[in-house]
């Protein structure tokens, strides 16, 4: 079950957490600042993309998990007005935010009380520019999430230009997110994913951040994450064909959740 508590180290922070893990991190009078680093990468992405455009240009963002909206509230404070659905199936966390973490009046941040997988399938097509997957069930992203199925909806429902970004948690050697970023690549025309040089040197579990579209603007994400405080490196092309290797991509048939974080093993069972 999650909850909210109080960051005590970080003043005016509150943490979403289930059980072990911290889930989001959010700061409600300050939406612009974000503490994880994934969320920091995320972020960049959407800043090199969509909160680019003309504030004339009508936007939409669909965001597959909620937690403490931090994301969805960076976007509102960034480029107002901006339309966002996120789809959230925990009711009761949704209320606790609301309670604790109210949003501004007027956000135009609508919460549907809906898994991933169920709320995608009822959206019309092209109906986006950008879906924002960060969603976990415990400390591991869904299998239904990572499968090939799921992504040709994902793309289903992007307009052209569209893109989708996916935050997965992982260790080396990667053997789930080689095989759901391989689902990616067989999905969409290009793909680019980040992660902290440690991660992606198997020194330890991490966030990786996948950004699938068309025609990305790589040379922003590189600018980008070079002024990262810690390392990062972004993997596409010929480099990220190769870290995928021959992984077979993830069907309905065959799904199987991330590997949770090795403090929380034993934690969910």
């Amino acid at each position: 079950m999650s909850e909210i508590v109080p960051d005590h180290i970080s003043r005016g922070g509150f943490v979403v957490r289930n059980g072990r893990t911290e889930q989001s991190w959010v700061d409600p009078q300050d939406p612009l600042r974000l503490e994880f680093e994934y969320v920091q990468r995320i972020a960049e992405v959407l800043d090199e993309t969509i909160l680019r455009r003309p504030v004339s240009e009508r936007v939409r963002v669909i965001h597959i998990g909620g937690g403490g909206l931090t994301l969805p509230r960076f976007v509102e404070a960034r480029r107002p007005h901006t339309a966002q659905v996120v789809l959230e199936p925990d009711e009761a966390l949704t209320e606790q935010v609301r309670a604790q973490l109210p949003l501004p009046r007027h956000s135009g941040i609508k919460v549907r009380p809906v898994d991933g997988r169920t709320g995608v399938a009822q959206l019309p097509s092209a109906c986006t520019d950008t879906v924002i997957l960060d969603a976990f069930a415990g400390a591991s992203v869904p299998a239904e999430l990572a499968t090939t199925e799921f992504f040709a909806d994902l793309r289903r429902v992007l307009r052209t230009g569209g893109l989708l970004v996916m935050n997965l948690t992982d260790s080396g050697p990667f053997a789930w997110s080689r095989r759901c970023v391989a689902g990616l690549v067989a999905t969409f025309a290009q793909v680019a994913v980040s992660a902290e040089v440690p991660v992606w040197k198997g020194r330890r579990f991490g966030n990786l951040v996948a950004v699938a579209g068309a025609d990305l603007p790589l040379a922003g994400f590189e600018r980008r994450i070079a002024r990262a405080p810690f390392p990062y490196r972004l993997v596409t092309g010929v480099d990220l064909d190769r870290w995928v290797g021959g992984a077979v991509p993830f069907t309905e048939a065959d799904a199987e959740p991330s590997p949770p974080p090795p403090w929380s093993r034993g934690w969910y069972s």
